[in-house]
């Protein structure tokens, strides 16, 4: 291993060079690179750099949470309850005198002691039960309960009314020749009779108005009432409303008719008439007749030819009308078996008093009053019932509550409007003093809405008292909205939830402001949303700052509670964005995130340039840390606003801050320098070079390594300098000192692995395989971490592309890095040479009797084994260097072979030449291993050509040279000169005539900066024109342009000169009177292509051709491979040729 320590990389020499990689003034100009510097101890605590790094992690793993925009799905992380609201006691109704209470009673008594009409299915029909439970919720004794009910049984009964509304009806039968009717309807009263009718008897009911019983006196005109005739329709629509006073709830009966009308007379003056109607015979007559009389003024008799026709008719005992009222479709039926009818009418029915003899009616109470007491009394008690944690109650009363308000509210003719107004107050005001499910009040609000589009205004004084609600519930919900944070906390999914129910509760109360006429908000509730909310922003900030960062500690104190503030800023307004800025805009138009970021980034923008302006001073590296990753959360902020489409940092308080920062930023940015240095010291020292587990195939090193560039490329992405030109000065230094680590890190390595016993030896390979690994890694690592270092360039920068500076120290890291890698390899590798070369001499060795395969098994077999254990220890690139140079040195043993064997037998070659074959097949691997290009060439191409020109006689190799000559190109075609000739073959004197013409631009080969040329113009090659000497032409003094025009003849047959590689050679000297003759530059022309060659003249001779510009060159490699080839046969012949060239070749100069 003591090679690889005298290899430098560049970069490493750029460090001890040049300034931008050396660091230590105080560095002494003799050290080496051998030996790695240790990091100075006093840019932070001595230590591993475990610390920092921990330090650096924390930072870091602070910033993931903050790379682009929250969901809500990450913010919301519990479901846990919600956080108890305030309640106050006092905000609830007017508590009630003992006096009072009493009256509240009585009337909750009466209500439920003259109940009328039919129970529902959900309510309770036992009077006792219900008067059981109104005792509890009074809380009073069995004798005040029985001496309650007495009062109640001696008062008056209730006077009951029939409220009828006629809504609409359908499917009629039509009377009209037009195919439709024109349909109105009678309704009215019918009394008891007399005798009591058997229950069921739904006959007589139906028939009652004709055979009533004969009850006397007169019947009031207001007993029968009439709708309006709608025309042409089997679907009528009235929606008309009646009142009926009741004189026996538990026998009188609704009875209505429908009728078509067929004229324009006036029923409502027919309906006068009534009072002259005595008994009930007499009205049944009249309902069958009322039609003629009122056409003739009531003289219309019974022959009258005009008669309204019956459409059908309805009898409703009033007792079976529902407590609550109804709303049904009731199908029409005859008068008799005889009437055919169709259709139904839809009643609305409601069973109400008008006059109650109750203390609190005496004084002067209304219904709406006492409701509102009784229901709160009865959600106080309901309340109180349920179980402790009941802010997700949501009013379900119990079965007697349900039904005492039911009877209350029917029996005081409250519309439904009233009653949701009601329970909307109640439950409003009971929320304030004990906490409600805001879904079940948001109910009640749509509840409302929905009544109050359908029904007309409320009285004045019910509304003024609705608006006190509102006004009381909104600023209830206004301070629960200043302290957003305590109640609705973002994390919290059951809270969050419960905001958006608030929020819905006072977006409606906005739209129920135009519909009063006393509005009960002075400005619009919008702008009291937002001005809650600014004022509960700067009062959570302001408690958050007294508990972090108060003013009155020191400067270094106080930057800890500042980064902690900072960063409870930073998630607050991600709280705002993710989950609260949607619910505010969406419900009630405020863009609370907006107004939150400008608020709070302000605040802490001044905070943090006050703080800077009294550290500056006093700047330590505890102080730099600090301040740096204050730095990081204020621009992770300005990233925040940034990164939401349509915002601008620039009109941010943060706009700027970076500059005061700058001091700290580059302190910390040396520290860190050091401490990743030292940091790899001690993994590298802890490091056993064994690979980290069966997954990986480099050492635990090598991972800390990778890890700490990770992390220096994710400080500055998460740095995000803003200033350029400040930004390219950081860039630059912190990735030079980035790649001086990376080489610190490798010649630890070295080191390492110098001082393992057994170094020399065969068991190094495996730790030699890792370290070869961590350098892979550690190059890919470092690579990446310098392209995330790049840096804005300004408007000047393109978008993708690398700053200079840093592409350049990419480049340069990468270089030393894959030398460092190959110089590894090579050491690696170097262990097989001898092996290498005991195999190919086996198969020089071999005798011609064996097979090839046989010959070369042993080979393969160790190659094998190698190549398993490589493959199973390197990662692919390594493996690929590996083969690489296992590869070059399989070829330079073969070339070696062949050099110490010369005039052996063909077979000889033809065995290696089968052994090269099957290494290519080895290393290509079907396409698993190197590709075939990079196999067969280089040194490969060399020996192959050798072994072909082994195989060849001496003449094929002579025949092989001229043939490469003519191959040949020149690589500058002017760098020599060009000559220009003429050819063409004579064939009836069977000669071949040369014309050299002219030369231009020779090499000046004398001192003068001239030359004296002359061209040696002869046919090759010479066994095929042995009788053929070489001729010449005349000498040019002092000349680069010589003009000869010289024409010269060779008697050759034209059999010859179309052989294989029979040419023209024209080679160019430079005359020297004094001393040997210089080469100046050679060209070959194939005779093949020369006119008259190819093809026989036509007439028998051959007109002189074009001229031909050559280009001059000089013998390259591949030429020389055929002389060497010559050089190693001892036949005459080839030894011959090769003292001719020999002497040819004193002549040349080695290329310029």
């Amino acid at each position: 291993m003591s090679t690889l320590l005298d290899i430098k990389s560049s970069v490493l020499r750029q460090v001890q060079v040049c300034p931008s990689f050396r660091r230590r003034t105080e560095e002494e100009p003799g050290s080496t690179s051998a030996d790695p510097q240790e990091p100075p101890t006093g840019a932070w605590k001595p230590g591993d750099g475990v610390e920092f790094f921990s330090q650096m992690r924390r930072i870091l793993k602070k910033g993931e949470g903050r790379q682009g925009l929250p969901c809500p799905e990450v913010l919301l992380r519990s479901g846990s309850p919600a956080p108890a609201e305030p309640v106050d006691p006092n905000r609830g109704l007017r508590a009630l005198t003992q006096e009072e209470v009493q009256m509240l009673y009585e009337e909750a008594l009466y209500t439920v002691l003259h109940r009328a009409g039919t129970m529902g299915p959900e309510q309770v029909n036992d009077q006792e039960a219900l008067l059981s439970y109104l005792q509890q919720v009074f809380s009073t004794s069995p004798e005040e309960h029985a001496e309650a009910i007495e009062r109640v049984k001696k008062a008056k009964a209730p006077t009951y009314a029939l409220k009828v509304s006629v809504m609409r009806a359908k499917n009629l039968l039509a009377k009209d020749p037009n195919g439709f009717s024109d349909p109105y309807c009678m309704l009215g009263i019918l009394p008891a009779s007399g005798t009591p009718r058997e229950p069921g008897s739904h006959k007589e009911q139906r028939f009652s108005f004709r055979k009533g019983s004969k009850r006397g006196g007169p019947l009031p005109a207001k007993c029968i009432q009439v709708t309006e005739v709608k025309s042409s329709t089997l679907n009528p629509v009235w929606k008309e409303h009646f009142l009926f006073e009741i004189e026996d709830v538990s026998t009188d009966q609704l009875h209505l008719d429908i009728w078509d009308h067929d004229d324009d007379v006036s029923l409502v003056e027919a309906c006068r008439k009534l009072n002259e109607v005595i008994g009930l015979k007499g009205m049944s007559r009249y309902f069958k007749q009322i039609v003629k009389s009122a056409r003739a003024n009531g003289t219309a008799g019974p022959t009258e030819d005009h008669t309204d026709d019956f459409l059908g008719c309805l009898n409703i005992p009033i007792r079976e009308v529902p407590v609550a009222g109804e709303d049904r479709w009731f199908k029409l039926e005859p008068r008799s078996s005889a009437s055919r009818v169709q259709g139904d009418c839809q009643l609305v029915l409601k069973l109400i008093t008008t006059q109650r003899d109750t203390a609190m009616s005496q004084r002067g109470r209304s219904g709406f009053l006492s409701y509102l007491l009784l229901l709160s009394r009865l959600l106080q008690f309901e309340h109180r019932t349920d179980e402790p944690n009941s802010s997700s109650w949501r009013g379900e009363l119990s079965g007697p509550a349900a039904t005492v308000l039911c009877l209350h509210g029917a029996q005081s003719n409250l519309s439904a409007l009233q009653l949701a107004v009601l329970h909307w107050q109640v439950s409003s005001r009971h929320h304030q003093t004990r906490t409600l499910d805001y879904g079940y009040l948001l109910g009640l609000l749509e509840d409302m809405q929905a009544h109050w589009e359908e029904s007309a205004s409320l009285p004045q004084e019910q509304e003024e008292s609705l608006a006190d609600s509102f006004s009381a519930f909104s600023e209830f919900g206004l301070r629960l909205l200043r302290q957003l944070r305590d109640y609705f906390p973002a994390t919290n999914s059951t809270a969050v939830y419960r905001l958006e129910l608030l929020l819905k509760c006072l977006g409606k109360l906005q739209l129920f402001q135009p519909a009063f006429e006393i509005c009960p908000f002075e400005t619009e509730l919008n702008m009291d949303i937002a001005a809650a909310l600014k004022r509960g922003n700067r009062e959570w900030y302001d408690r958050l700052l007294n508990s972090k960062s108060p003013r009155e500690q020191p400067g270094p104190q106080r930057l800890v509670g500042l980064v902690e503030l900072a960063d409870a800023v930073y998630e607050d307004l991600q709280s705002c964005y993710g989950i609260y800025a949607s619910l505010f805009h969406s419900i009630v138009k405020v863009d609370f995130f907006t107004l939150t970021f400008r608020q709070l980034e302000r605040l802490v923008a001044e905070e943090a340039w006050v703080l800077t302006e009294e550290l500056s001073p006093k700047m330590t590296l505890e102080v730099a840390s600090g301040l740096f990753e204050l730095y990081l959360t204020l621009a992770d902020i300005q990233c925040f606003w940034s990164s939401i489409p349509g915002r601008d940092s620039r009109s941010l308080a943060l706009a700027g801050i970076h500059a005061p920062f700058l001091p700290a930023v580059k302190l910390w940015l040396q520290v860190l320098r050091d401490q990743t240095k030292w940091r790899l010291q001690g993994a590298v020292d802890v490091d056993t070079l064994e690979p980290m587990d069966a997954s990986s195939k480099h050492s635990s090193s090598a991972a800390t390594a990778s890890l700490c560039f990770s992390h220096i490329q994710e400080l500055w992405a998460r740095l995000a300098w803003p200033d350029p030109s400040q930004a390219q000065g950081l860039g630059t230094q912190l990735s030079q000192d980035l790649c001086e680590a990376a080489l610190f890190y490798t010649q630890l390595l070295r080191k390492k692995v110098d001082a393992q016993p057994g170094a020399a030896g065969e068991a190094v390979s495996e730790p030699l395989c890792v370290v070869l690994n961590n350098v892979e890694l550690l190059r890919k690592a470092a690579g990446q971490a310098l392209r995330g270092l790049a840096w804005p360039e300004g408007a000047a920068g393109l978008e993708g592309v690398l700053p200079r500076p840093l592409l350049s120290c990419m480049q340069a890291l990468d270089e030393d890095l894959q030398q460092e890698a190959h110089t590894v390899t090579a050491h690696l590798t170097s262990k097989t040479v001898g092996d290498i070369r005991k195999y190919v001499q086996h198969i020089s060795l071999s005798p011609d009797s064996i097979q090839n395969d046989e010959a070369v098994a042993p080979l393969m077999k160790y190659l094998d084994e190698k190549l398993a254990l490589l493959n199973a220890s390197l990662v692919k690139e390594n493996l690929s260097r590996a083969l690489e140079a296992l590869w070059e040195l399989l070829l330079q043993a073969i070339l070696q072979a062949l050099g110490a064997n010369r005039d052996v037998s063909a077979d000889f070659y033809g065995r290696f030449h089968f052994t090269l074959e099957a290494l290519v097949s080895v290393f290509h691997a079907e396409g698993q291993g190197l590709p075939l290009e990079s196999l067969r060439d280089g040194s490969y191409k060399r020996l192959e050509e050798e072994l072909r020109l082994h195989k060849c006689s001496t003449r094929e190799c002579i025949e092989q040279y001229y043939l490469d000559k003519l191959k040949q190109k020149s690589l500058e075609q002017n760098r020599f000169g060009r000559l220009s000739v003429r050819c063409h073959y004579e064939a009836a004197e069977q000669r071949l005539a040369v014309e050299v013409l002219h030369a231009a631009d020779l090499l000046p080969l004398d001192a003068n900066g001239l030359s004296d040329p002359f061209v040696i113009v002869e046919l090759g090659p010479p066994h095929l024109f042995p009788l053929v000497r070489s001729q010449r032409t005349q000498v040019k003094s002092r000349t680069l342009h010589p003009v000869y025009d010289e024409l010269f003849y060779f008697s050759v047959p034209a059999e010859a000169c179309r052989r294989r590689g029979a040419c023209v050679l024209f080679t160019v000297m430079d005359h020297d009177w004094l001393s040997t003759n210089d080469f100046a530059g050679e060209a070959a022309l194939g005779l093949g292509s020369i006119g008259g060659v190819a093809r026989p003249p036509v007439g028998g001779s051959v007109r002189a051709g074009q001229p031909i510009t050559l280009h001059l060159r000089r013998p390259r490699a591949q030429v020389r491979s055929a002389l060497r080839m010559l050089e190693g046969r001892a036949n005459k012949e080839a030894q011959e040729f090769v003292k001719r060239l020999k002497e040819l070749e004193k002549c040349m100069e080695a290329d310029p």
